[in-house]
């Protein structure tokens, strides 16, 4: 048994057989209160304790587990039914107090959650410190604590002076037999998509389980990447960005050729919008496996969102020249062609993307758009037609396949495109206005002010030019006040709109009001002389 603290940083090969004949000698014969630190896995700890019940079968042995919520640990063992019969009672999950309060601080990094600062204490060490005499007094059996390494480092420094009622600390590092059965436990069962349902709590003690076997000195460097890596995906879907990174970079310490890895940490930080570290991620990736399409296509996703382009492009080339049949790079190659201008260049690279997925409605919007700024209107709706075949919801789709109708005088078609629209989204302001102009080419003025009527009901940042719009139609409707009435609105929203103040001379004039009339034509060419 060692009777002085432990040297944490010493590597002492040592007993489990004389460690474990050391505590059973120690709970055989001490009799009352007595404190014991024993460290180990938490799989081992459960070993323990069978085996201590088997040997000490004469003993009252009773376990007592701490949750995240514990932070007393007096009134625990005070609630225990037994507790005046205990001869031993081992205490697991004291970890877990410690943890939930380390995770609800703000930490740069995790190793900052486990250097022992004696700043602040949680609750239950607190309790430990306070009650230390209590505990003796009240208790008369003795405590074994089971605790992985960083919690016996933490205690020593957090509560020092329940630390030093200890009467010695017991190390068991786990065997090559328990390592392995824990890593397969933690590790090779483990389902990445179950973690976005799990509670906070439930990840945060998996990430502790793995904080504890990263402790492990018989974990080979293999096992302890995989343990980071699993703990990156926590950190990930518990929204812990900077300690993901961190983890990431520890992992790479130990398994710097893991191509994947680079891969992933290089679309992580992306999604961080840290893209000049992601392209450094892919570079390294790329140094591994220089034909990595994958990789070269989410290279140029970076340097696309850094707006260097043509870079980009480059990227996305070398995807396709490793796998020509990469839908996303065709697409994405697409995108900056077409932001830079290249249309012909970007429509063709389209047409590639949709060779090899032909129901990808995301490409086929942008050739229609495309074919729509080159004039080529009957091709556009071609591709719009080809999105709501795929997507028969998407509402943009429908209005832009209406305006192209309207642009065509296909008028009733642009209509009902426009309706289809406004039946999925009815709030859209610019699709009532659009169908309002059709409705008005076919001279069905009266549902076109109906239209323009559902468009200044919503916020519009265009008011003035629906309200004079609107007064234009009443006037040829003959309904003058209206369209006055109309007028004015466009002119309470600006002032300076000449063709307002034009449209409400002439019905003024056609109402027999010349003077007010001459004084709008006034107005107009106030605004505008010539």
């Amino acid at each position: 048994m060692t009777s002085n603290p432990v040297n944490w940083h010493e590597d002492v090969a040592l007993d489990p057989a004389k460690e474990y004949r050391a505590l059973v000698r120690s709970l055989r014969w001490t009799e009352g209160f007595g404190v014991l630190f024993v460290q180990c896995s938490p799989a081992e700890g459960s070993d323990l304790v069978k085996r201590v019940r088997q040997d000490l079968a004469g003993k009252t042995i009773e376990v007592l587990t701490l949750n995240a919520e514990d932070t007393n640990l007096f009134d625990c063992v005070e609630a225990l039914p037994n507790k005046d019969d205990i001869d031993v009672l081992f205490v697991q999950g004291l970890e877990q107090s410690i943890y939930a309060y380390e995770r609800s601080r703000a930490w740069e990094t995790p190793s900052q959650a486990y250097t022992y600062s004696e700043a602040s204490v949680p609750r239950l060490l607190s309790h430990l410190n306070l009650n230390r005499e209590l505990f003796y007094k009240q208790f008369k059996f003795f405590f074994v604590f089971l605790v992985p390494l960083f919690v016996l480092k933490y205690v020593s420094k957090r509560a020092p002076d329940f630390f030093d009622w200890r009467s010695g600390v017991l190390e068991f590092p786990a065997d090559l037999e328990t390592t392995e059965r824990e890593y397969e436990r933690l590790f090779l069962s483990r389902n990445h998509n179950e973690y976005r349902t799990w509670t906070q709590e439930k990840r945060n003690q998996k990430i502790l389980e793995i904080q504890a076997w990263l402790e492990e000195s018989r974990l080979t460097s293999d096992r302890k990447a995989d343990f980071l890596f699993d703990q990156v995906l926590l950190f990930i879907v518990s929204k812990e960005d900077k300690d993901a990174v961190v983890s990431f970079d520890k992992a790479l310490e130990l398994r710097p050729d893991n191509q994947q890895a680079w891969n992933a940490r290089g679309l992580f930080l992306n999604m961080l919008r840290r893209e000049e570290e992601a392209i450094a991620s892919f570079d390294k990736a790329l140094e591994l496996k220089p034909d990595d399409h994958e990789t070269w296509s989410n290279r140029g996703d970076s340097l696309s969102a850094l707006g260097r382009k043509e870079e980009a492009i480059a990227s996305f080339d070398k995807a396709l020249e490793l796998k020509s049949d990469y839908n996303p790079a065709w697409k994405r190659r697409g995108n900056l062609l077409s932001d830079l201008g290249l249309k012909e260049e970007a429509i063709a690279s389209f047409d590639k993307a949709l060779e090899l997925k032909p129901d990808d409605c995301e490409a086929w919007n942008r050739r229609g758009n495309l074919l729509s700024d080159l004039g080529l209107k009957e091709e556009a709706i071609y591709s719009f037609d080809k999105v709501l075949k795929f997507k028969p919801d998407d509402h943009e789709t429908w209005s832009n396949r209406g305006s192209l109708m309207s642009d065509l005088g296909r008028y009733e078609e642009a209509i009902a495109s426009f309706d289809q629209s406004i039946t999925i989204k009815p709030e859209n302001h610019e699709v009532w206005l659009k169908r309002g102009i059709s409705l008005a080419a076919l001279g069905r003025y009266e549902e076109a002010i109906a239209s323009f009527d559902q468009t200044v009901a919503f916020k519009y940042e265009y008011k003035d030019l629906i309200w004079n719009m609107r007064g234009l139609f009443l006037h040829g409707l003959g309904r003058y006040e209206e369209a006055i009435a109309s007028y004015d609105q466009a002119l309470e929203i600006k002032p300076d709109k000449h063709e307002a103040w034009y449209g409400r001379g002439n019905s003024l004039l056609a109402l027999g009001r010349k003077e007010e009339a001459i004084a709008s034509y006034d107005q107009a060419l106030a605004f505008k002389p010539d």
